[in-house]
């Protein structure tokens, strides 16, 4: 029997790993295409992770991860990279979770993309299309959610897409994609980073 991946909508939440007893290393896919449009820079879009404690802030300044912070400490959160494009199918970042090794502090991650050097190249969400986040089974590439961000926004450089949350022993997801102006600096003092 092929399960398909539940296809989610805003605000929406569902278990990760409830049902899936021996779920351990998941991967996180992130994917967008760029619109037709008049400026001469390459979009380039970067995807990161905030872990945080119950109270949605970082416990400290490496519980950031992004292109200049590829691993967690604990081994439980890597980046697989920075995409400078955006360009071919799939997706185009990656970070690898490995939900066992998550610090017993660490309450929530949050999965954040944002568009690099948006106010220099007056650039934003709005010239973006077809983004998603999807989660699979690292082990078996078997595709669990999906979460696919339709086209509400406009003006916002930095998008706050979804969390993984402890919910008793399980994990869960929950659909966020909420928009923020301000890129990466209003993200990263939002989820308690000093910047």
């Amino acid at each position: 029997m092929v399960l398909m991946a539940i296809s989610l909508q805003k605000g929406q939440k569902v278990d990760l790993t409830k049902g899936h007893a021996n779920l351990a290393k998941v991967c996180v896919g992130l994917g967008w295409d760029t619109n037709k449009y008049d400026g001469s820079y390459d979009f380039d879009l970067d995807a990161a992770a905030f872990l945080t404690g119950e109270n949605g802030k970082v416990i400290n300044d490496t519980d950031f991860v992004f292109y200049n912070n590829l691993k967690h400490s604990s081994g439980a959160v890597e980046h697989m990279g920075d995409n400078l494009t955006g360009d071919g199918d799939g997706d185009d970042e990656q970070i690898k979770i490995n939900l066992p090794l998550i610090p017993a502090n660490i309450s929530k991650i949050a999965f954040t993309v944002t568009i690099h050097e948006a106010d220099v190249r007056k650039q934003n969400f709005g010239q973006v299309s077809n983004a998603y986040i999807r989660i699979f089974n690292e082990d078996a590439g078997e595709e669990l959610i999906r979460y696919d961000l339709g086209e509400e926004f406009s003006v916002e450089t930095a998008v706050v897409v979804g969390e993984l949350y402890r919910y008793g022993a399980e994990w869960k997801f929950n659909a966020i994609g909420s928009g923020f102006s301000g890129g990466l600096r209003a993200l990263c003092l939002n989820f308690g980073v000093n910047v």
